[in-house]
């Protein structure tokens, strides 16, 4: 069964094999330079309930089939 801590251990573990700094993550999320490594910091370790657009954009920042990360 796909569990929210288990899509969100997923992400973690797909975005360490990229070795894409929290920095790039986040611009490739769409967040401007200045919040960018927050935010993707934040989507990584305090989302506890993400919103589907939330995983999209992160599934195409790291370049990977968004059914990938669920």
């Amino acid at each position: 069964m796909v569990t929210i801590d288990s899509v969100m251990l997923r992400a973690r573990e797909l975005f360490k094999k990229t070795g894409m700094t929290l920095d790039e993550l986040g611009q490739k999320m769409g967040y401007e330079s200045g919040i960018a490594r927050k935010s993707a910091w934040q989507f990584l370790n305090k989302t506890s309930d993400p919103r589907l657009s939330m995983l999209l954009r992160f599934a195409e920042a790291v370049g990977i089939d968004p059914k990938d990360v669920l």
